[in-house]
C-alpha cells in the first residue's frame, strides 16, 4: 500500500511505501533568514511529516542535504547535530548545489522506516 502526505499537484511531501517513508526535499518557509534558522524550519518540517506517517528521527536510514554555499556547512551542522537521535545518526550525505530559490540556504530530503 501506498500513502501519500501532503499531496500537491506536482508532489507529495512525503509518500509511505514498503515500510518506510521517503520525504520529500523541504526547505524554509522564511527564505529571507540564515542558515541556522532555514535549517532549523527544515528540520522542524521534516519532523512533522515523520510524525504525521508514524515514524521519528530515531527511525531515520538517510538524510541529504544540499546547500548552495558549503562554507555553510559548520553553521547547518551545529543546529543538524543537536537534532539528531544520537544513538541512531542516519546515513547522510551533504553536497553544493544550486537550489530553486537564491535566497534559500538548504534543502533537505529523509528517508526513515515506519
Amino acid at each position: 500500500m501506498i500513502k501519500r502526505y501532503v499531496v500537491g499537484s506536482r508532489m507529495s511531501q512525503a509518500v509511505a511505501a514498503g515500510g518506510m517513508v521517503h520525504i520529500a526535499g523541504q526547505v524554509a518557509d522564511d527564505r529571507k533568514a540564515g542558515i541556522v534558522s532555514q535549517t532549523q524550519q527544515v528540520l522542524a518540517k521534516i519532523d512533522a511529516l515523520l510524525k504525521e506517517a508514524g515514524s521519528d528521527r530515531s527511525k531515520l536510514i538517510a538524510v541529504n542535504v544540499f546547500l548552495p554555499h558549503i562554507t555553510d556547512f559548520d553553521s547547518m551542522n551545529s543546529v543538524y547535530d543537536a537534532w539528531i537521535d544520537p544513538a541512531n545518526p542516519p546515513a547522510r550525505a551533504c553536497v553544493e548545489a544550486r537550489l530553486a530559490d537564491p535566497d534559500l540556504r538548504v534543502e533537505m530530503t529523509a528517508v526513515a522506516l515506519l
